[in-house]
This record gives structure tokens, C-alpha cells and sequence, in this order.
């Protein structure tokens, strides 16, 4: 193997292990040493050191274990420099706690401890699901604030915090007791179904990172459903995923062209994740409490009438959303509500709904928002203001694809 050669390889070996098992790993080494932070920085030594030793060396049978040990040892270097809040005394403990991996070994997935941890009632509210978006799924600070629809610097800053009260406050970074699990589990899903809402950006599942987002957020969400099967609200999110990756290969056309959902052909949905979702979602709802992710799961149900009856049942969409802003009040659903009243009871009545979800200001660097008034407004024949929503959402998007789909509706108006 030439140098050159060996040097793809160590590379693509440590970007595969990086976008499969980053989380994982940032869960095994801060499990008992309760130092997120810490862990986080030890393997980015790891990750360091592999791309030096790899190319030389070899990659190794497995990577993992590999990179456990290596973190392992920069963890240590960094307690016995720093002596920070560990002893001499009980350092030999602080070591034993990260135990080693053989290469014959697989590293126990420990995210689900991790993400229960993030929701802890000593780490502040709102910042529980970046936290765990970020530790867990390795989102950076600028995606997560997006998500979140606030500013990078301020993310920044209040993750860092977090990760600071873990450690001072020494929580156990694994599953709690079932007495503390329901009190968490909401925080939990939230960050799952960011992770999706992330992986699904990318339509076609050709951005190899964003697939196994959405890949990985179905995972946990069944590790979820399967350590708490009583609970609604993890087969309402499991249900709501299902039924938005079964439409996965449907969203672009054969030349990669954005297809709207009320465009796309249903003989291209995959049926058999849409019966796993309509079962999980009946499963739900016979609990008989409902919740923010069984009324979305519900609204995709509905749209999914449309491949039985030709045509999809917009009044019941609009009901859902109205309960769905009952329980969640989200400016996103408002959006959605007022597309759905735009097919059922016309423009008039959408631009209306829309003008009253105006008054959220995070709205104004929201595309979905300026692109559905954009259509709405079209609808009613006001092109001048149509063409500027248009251009507003053109400059907020970042898919090609769904720009160039946008520049198309702008282009007929007159």
C-alpha cells in the first residue's frame, strides 16, 4: 500500500468511525467519570492521534477500542496536569472507571444513560435537548442554535455551562431510576426529533453524515420505546419518523428535482414503514394520553389517506394542528396549520392564520414560513408581495434543489 493510499485509508476509517460511533463513545468514556467536557476533549486528542498513527501504523482490527484506550490516556494526562477535582488519592479510581476494550470487544452503547443525564432537573430547561444533541450526536453549536432558533454565541455559551454543572454537580451520567425516567423522557425526545428533523434535511440521504442522523434517531427512539413501552409519547415520536422516512425516495424526482409533499406520488412511499407507524401510533393512542408527537404522527396518518382515497383529508389536518397548538403553541405548527387551511378552506382564510403567526419573531429567519406566504399570497394574486416572499425564502434556503424549486414558482408569477 502506497503512502498515499494509507493515508485515505486512516482518514475515511476515522470519518466512519466519527459519524457511526461519536456519540457512543463520548457515552462510554464519560459514564463514570462524569466529566462531558472532558470526555468530549479526550477523544478529540484520540481522533488526533489516530490520523498520525493510522498512516504509519496500520488502522487498527478495531477502531473503537482503539480510540477508547488513546482518550483513556489523554483523560489522565489532563487529570494529573490539571489536579482538578480528583486527588492522588482516589486518581487509581478516576482510571479504573473508563475500563479497557480489547479488540475482540464491542463498546456498550451507553447514549440513551447519556441523554437521560442531559435531562437532569439540576441542568436548566432549555438547555437539555442541545445538550444532548451536541454530546451525543455531535452537532455543533451553530446547527443546534438553529434548530433552536437562537443565536450561536448564546448556544455556545449556555452549553458550556451545562457541561460545567454536570461535572461540579457530579451527576450520574447513566439511566435513572424508572421513579425519574417519565420526568425526562419529554427533554429525551425532543433532542431525538431534532437529530431526525436534521437527517431529514438531507432528502435523498446522499449527505452520508445526515443519513445516519435520521438512521440514529430512529435507534434511540426504539431503545426508548423499548425501555419505557407504556409511554405515548415514544411511540407518538417512533410513529412521526416512521411515517416521514417512508417518504424519503419521493421527495426528488428522477433528476434530483424537489417534490412538494401534495406532488408526490404515493406508489413511491415505503409501505412497510408506514404499517409499522400506523401499528406504533394505534398502540398509542389506545394508552389513552395524548400528546404533542402523537398529533403530528397523526397529521402524517392523515396524509397518508391519500394513497387509499386519491386525495388527502385537509380538514382533519387542520383539527390536528388546531390540538396541536393547544399542547405545544409552536410557531412551526402555525405555519403548517395555515398551508393546511389554504387546501381546505382557501387563501383568504390561510394568509389570515399566517399574519396572526407573524407576531413570533423567530419566524423572520424561518424559511418554511416566508415560503408558504410566498404560495399563499400568490394564491390571492398579490404577485409583487409574493415575488418578495420568495426572494426572502430563496435567501433563507440551503438546499439547492428546494432554491431552485422556489425560483421556479417565483418565475410564473406575472
Amino acid at each position: 500500500m502506497t503512502k498515499q493510499e494509507g493515508d485515505w485509508l486512516a482518514h475515511s476509517t476515522a470519518d466512519a468511525v466519527a459519524r457511526r460511533s461519536y456519540g457512543k463513545l463520548v457515552a462510554f468514556v464519560a459514564a463514570r467519570t462524569r466529566d462531558v467536557a472532558a470526555a468530549e476533549d479526550a477523544l478529540s486528542e484520540a481522533f488526533a492521534a489516530a490520523l498520525d498513527d493510522w498512516p504509519r501504523n496500520g488502522c487498527p482490527k478495531n477502531p473503537e477500542a482503539w480510540l477508547v484506550t488513546v482518550a483513556r490516556r489523554k483523560f489522565l494526562d489532563t487529570v494529573r496536569a490539571n489536579r482538578r477535582e480528583i486527588t492522588t488519592d482516589n486518581l487509581e479510581d478516576t482510571a479504573d472507571a473508563i475500563e479497557s476494550i480489547s479488540e475482540s470487544e464491542e463498546i456498550p452503547d451507553r447514549r440513551l444513560g447519556l441523554m437521560f443525564a442531559c435531562a437532569h432537573p439540576a441542568i436548566e430547561s432549555g438547555i437539555r435537548a442541545p445538550l444532548m444533541l451536541q454530546a451525543v450526536l455531535d452537532f455543533d453549536a451553530a446547527t443546534i442554535a438553529s434548530a433552536f432558533l437562537i443565536s450561536p454565541a448564546t448556544m455556545g455559551q449556555r452549553l458550556v455551562r451545562a457541561k460545567t454543572k454536570i461535572r461540579q454537580a457530579g451527576i450520574p451520567l447513566r439511566i435513572p431510576d424508572r421513579t425519574e425516567l417519565r420526568g425526562r423522557l419529554d427533554t429525551v425526545l425532543d433532542a431525538i426529533y431534532a437529530a431526525f428533523a436534521e437527517g431529514w434535511s438531507d432528502a435523498v440521504g446522499s449527505d452520508l453524515a445526515r443519513r445516519d442522523l435520521a438512521e440514529e434517531a430512529i435507534y434511540l427512539c426504539r431503545l426508548v420505546a423499548q425501555l419505557l413501552p407504556n409511554e405515548p409519547e415514544g411511540l407518538g415520536l417512533l410513529s412521526l419518523m416512521l411515517h416521514a422516512e417512508a417518504r424519503r425516495s419521493a421527495r426528488r424526482n428522477a433528476q434530483g428535482k424537489y417534490v412538494p409533499l401534495a406532488e408526490q406520488d404515493p406508489a413511491l412511499w415505503n409501505t412497510q414503514m408506514i404499517a409499522e407507524a400506523e401499528s406504533l401510533l394505534y398502540r398509542a393512542s389506545a394508552i389513552g394520553s395524548v400528546g404533542r408527537f402523537q398529533l403530528e404522527a397523526a397529521i402524517q396518518s392523515a396524509h397518508v389517506a391519500r394513497r387509499r382515497t386519491g386525495q388527502a383529508n385537509w380538514t382533519a389536518i387542520v383539527a390536528l394542528y388546531d390540538a396541536l397548538l393547544l399542547l405545544s403553541g409552536s410557531p412551526v405548527a402555525e405555519v403548517n396549520r395555515a398551508l393546511a387551511i389554504a387546501e381546505s378552506q382557501g387563501a383568504r382564510a390561510a394568509i389570515t392564520a399566517l399574519d396572526a403567526a407573524a407576531a413570533d419573531a423567530r419566524l423572520a429567519e424561518y424559511q418554511p414560513y416566508w415560503a408558504a406566504r410566498a404560495d399563499v399570497l400568490a394564491r390571492l394574486g398579490a404577485h409583487d408581495e409574493a415575488r418578495h416572499a420568495y426572494d426572502i425564502a430563496i435567501g433563507l434556503e440551503k438546499d439547492v434543489s428546494v432554491r431552485s424549486f422556489l425560483d421556479q414558482r417565483r418565475g410564473l408569477l406575472t
